[in-house]
């Protein structure tokens, strides 16, 4: 009988180490922001994402200029906000396709 509990207890928490593996990792499912400050459509967004509320980190690539690169990897060369990197990776250029451009 001890031996039957003693597996069932094994059991029951290899089940829960293998359900606590799959929960989603909070930093992860994080969206993250670059902005610009007097960008209107980084505003909208922002606000958008709040009364969704999304869980979101926002980089003002006017106070991290060394962030600029980021942005360019990500929208395939141009200097435009906002840009949103969403938890599972997915990028979305602009708000709703529409930003500023800050190229030179």
């Amino acid at each position: 009988m001890i031996r039957f509990i003693k597996r069932i207890i094994n059991r029951l928490s290899c089940i829960f180490e293998r359900e606590l593996l799959n929960q989603p990792d909070s930093h992860k499912n994080k969206a993250l922001m670059y902005s610009h400050p007097t960008c209107g459509y980084c505003d909208l967004m922002r606000d958008e994402l709040v009364e969704k509320a999304i869980d979101f980190e926002e980089i003002d690539v006017s106070k991290q200029p060394e962030m600029w690169s980021e942005v360019e990897k990500l929208s395939g060369g141009d200097r435009i906000t906002p840009v949103l990197v969403h938890g599972d990776g997915q990028v979305e250029i602009g708000f709703r396709g529409i930003g500023c451009n800050y190229n030179s």
